[in-house]
């Protein structure tokens, strides 16, 4: 008899989740005025809402904590992670910033200006929000295939060619500050970019003079995807693939929240002396020092333990085939999501499930307090709120993808768990042609309003 698969770890801790009833999650989420963001975990069961930050970590991780040196200036433990990084990825120079989005703060106050163009595969939220909150742009130039969550293609994250070229044809090369690669593409459905296609954009960009900038959160999983679905790399080791994705990056930002297996951190890496220095200058007004940006020195011990572990391929199978066990399970349910299955996350599509409800009451936000109150799962939308508004004419954004995402934290939850949200978005499926309203915004911020927004019932 062949042997089934097993999780590569044990669990030597546990923590208590809490019960609710479906009267009780109807009450909390009107009181949350419709917003995932708003509610108090313990009025959550399962929470997908993100994997940054939320997984567990190794014993050889909380032995690091206990050796990590709190020097203000020059700690011991940067310098691990300093190694570590330079190990992995390759970069010379490297900044420590408390998390992804700081790390995204820091280098774009070098990088852009207002008026800027920044291409890329579909920038995340915050991304996007540094970007334009500088009176620049962002451009999306995912290939279309990205778009159709039915399609088989093994890397939708991948960048089309012709449409960056035409970017880069139409503006003024001062104008474009970078582009950016996010490995796996999250606002794609998790899905990876290919070597091949970072070649492509690497070559391109070069080119043109335009620096290329991994957004790298969750690099580790696009190299698993690389050694499944890209026959080059079958017989590589995960570490080795990193090495060879990050010979076509110029820098990069790093959310240490998710690859990286901690609960806080983040970091940058660059090739460049002279925008290390500029960035310095930035780090240390937002941040902190260099040798620290925002991390204890416990913190960044963990953080250099979390990056060796995380590419490790019994690690990665792991944390995969469990994303991979949830989303054969919906499909096996007649539920729609993007396919093939990504990393991290199972983005339902919300454009299939809910037709009826009109696009304007934000159909995957709707999807989203359904599944809350049937369930006590929290997961959280990609799409028009997500989106936010035009930055120019002030209108509502509707992507082509309305996405609901169900986040799974690393090293957290069971198949059993996963057992249990495949049974509650079924009960959700089954009952869709009852959804025929949404929600409507009653206020929001500025920018980045999803994480703050509150909306009620159409």
């Amino acid at each position: 008899m062949e042997l089934p698969f097993s999780e590569s770890y044990k669990i030597k801790m546990i923590e208590q989740l809490k019960r609710s009833t479906r009267e009780q999650r109807e009450e909390w989420i009107k009181e949350a005025q419709y917003n995932l963001f708003k509610l108090s975990s313990d009025k959550v069961f399962i929470d997908l809402l993100t994997d940054s930050g939320t997984g567990a970590m190794s014993d050889r991780q909380w032995a690091a904590i206990m050796t990590g040196d709190e020097s203000y200036a020059g700690a011991r433990s940067f310098f691990e992670l300093k190694s570590t990084v330079q190990k992995i990825m390759g970069f010379e120079y490297m900044l420590p910033t408390h998390q992804g989005r700081a790390a995204e703060n820091v280098l774009f106050s070098v990088l852009i200006k207002e008026g800027d163009i920044v291409p890329g595969n579909s920038h995340f939220d915050t991304t996007k929000g540094h970007i334009e909150f500088r009176k620049a742009k962002a451009v999306d130039c995912t290939i279309d295939e990205a778009f159709d969550t039915t399609l088989d293609h093994p890397f939708k994250g991948n960048i089309d060619i012709e449409k960056l070229e035409k970017v880069y044809k139409e503006y003024p090369r001062e104008k474009i500050p970078c582009c950016v690669v996010t490995v796996t593409c999250n606002s794609s459905g998790g899905q990876p970019v290919s070597i091949a296609n970072l070649r492509e954009v690497s070559q391109l960009s070069k080119k043109y003079g335009v620096p290329v900038l991994f957004d790298s959160a969750r690099f580790s999983e696009n190299a698993y995807f690389l050694k499944m679905r890209e026959p080059e790399f079958k017989n590589w080791t995960i570490k080795e693939i990193v090495r060879e994705m990050y010979k076509y990056a110029d820098m990069a930002t790093m959310s240490s929240k998710k690859d990286g297996l901690v609960n806080i951190g983040g970091f940058i890496g660059l090739h460049s002396e002279e925008i290390y220095r500029q960035a310095c200058t930035f780090n240390i007004m937002f941040e902190g020092y260099i040798t620290y940006g925002g991390m204890s020195g416990r913190d960044m011990a963990a953080l250099a333990v979390g990056l060796d572990e995380s590419t490790e391929f019994e690690y990665l199978e792991t944390r995969i085939k469990q994303i991979e066990y949830l989303g054969n399970k919906l499909i096996e349910y007649g539920v729609p999501i993007q396919y093939p299955i990504g990393g991290h996350a199972i983005f339902v599509d919300a454009n299939k499930i809910l037709p009826n409800v009109p696009k304007e009451q934000f159909r995957a936000q709707t999807l989203g307090v359904e599944l809350y109150i049937e369930g006590g799962i929290r997961g959280v939308e990609i799409g028009a709120i997500l989106a936010d508004r035009d930055p120019v004419t002030r209108e509502n954004r509707f992507p082509k993808l309305e996405l609901l995402r169900l986040a799974i934290p690393r090293r957290v939850y069971t198949n059993n768990h996963m057992d249990y949200i495949a049974a509650a978005l079924k009960n959700v499926f089954d009952r869709r042609h009852q959804i025929k309203s949404g929600l409507e915004i009653t206020w929001e911020a500025p920018i980045m309003r999803h994480f703050t927004v509150e909306m009620k019932k159409a």
